[in-house]
């Protein structure tokens, strides 16, 4: 089961390196997003449940007196791929509370035999990246103005209007290269998953600079829905690749704090 590495990187890599945006600012909109929010995921290799994954925003930070959002996923086989792939990883991502830029990036990877501990130190005085994975001599590169790490650029991704621009690029960074990616809006379309059935928008990221399984290479080919409402929540995702077809689904979510509270007093 090998191939569970390859779910895993959808999730935690793939899908987010992908949804790279152009260098025209999100709409000054309240953020859809904030502490409180989560989403829980099933995936599957095929038609076979091999793990799961949450995406949930942590309470507010603060990076070099900075003011942050805290970005968290984490994905676990379950015990049945346990017995052949065991996989434990978790990112953590920093932004600005702008959703300017990334601050600062950690990913604990555990597949298989493959253990990393990540971190990239963002340093727009600078406009350099130090990457330092355990204790590894530290790797510097320059950084394109607006960079987002892997994970944050999703969420910056929902601030975007995807009804009147139908496709975006922006630079991303896991602190060993510079990307641009670029994403396409193929249309509209239904969506039944576990957590209920949604009015989606169909997303095609561009990964032809993206090495590994889901290359471009290898003829890859990652779609993503996302809610067609001012939330983009994430409800599905899924690839199409030489080692064959992962998909990731919504099962539940909870709404950010601010939501909750705005809920209660339009009951009262």
């Amino acid at each position: 089961m090998r191939y569970l590495s390859g779910i895993i990187n959808l999730v935690l890599c793939c899908v987010f390196l992908a949804a790279a945006f152009n260098d025209a600012r999100a709409e000054d909109k309240e953020h859809p997003f904030g502490p409180g929010e989560k989403m829980h995921f099933v995936l599957k290799y095929g038609v076979i449940p091999a793990g799961e994954a949450t995406l949930e925003v942590h309470a507010m930070d603060k990076i070099k007196g900075v003011d942050a959002y805290h970005f968290v996923v984490t994905a676990r086989s379950n015990a049945f791929i346990d017995l052949f792939f065991k996989v434990r990883d978790r990112i953590d991502s920093y932004a600005d509370v702008e959703m300017n830029h990334s601050l600062y990036y950690r990913k604990k990877q555990h597949e298989g035999k493959t253990r990393r501990d990540i971190t990239v130190d963002f340093d727009w005085e600078e406009k350099k990246s130090t990457y330092v994975n355990f204790n590894t001599t530290p790797k510097v590169i320059n950084l394109i103005p607006g960079s987002f790490d892997p994970l944050s650029v999703f969420y910056f991704a929902r601030l975007l209007n995807l009804e009147t621009e139908k496709e975006f690029v922006r630079p991303v960074t896991d602190g060993e290269k510079n990307l641009i990616g670029s994403l396409r809006v193929l249309g509209s379309e239904n969506v039944r998953v576990e957590a209920g059935t949604f009015k989606t928008l169909l997303l095609e990221p561009d990964l032809k600079n993206v090495e590994g399984v889901f290359s471009k290479k290898q003829r890859a080919k990652i779609k993503l829905w996302v809610t067609d409402d001012e939330r983009r929540m994430l409800v599905k995702m899924s690839s199409k690749a030489m080692v064959g077809s992962f998909v990731a689904e919504l099962t539940s979510f909870e709404v950010h704090d601010a939501m909750k509270v705005s809920n209660l007093k339009e009951e009262e």
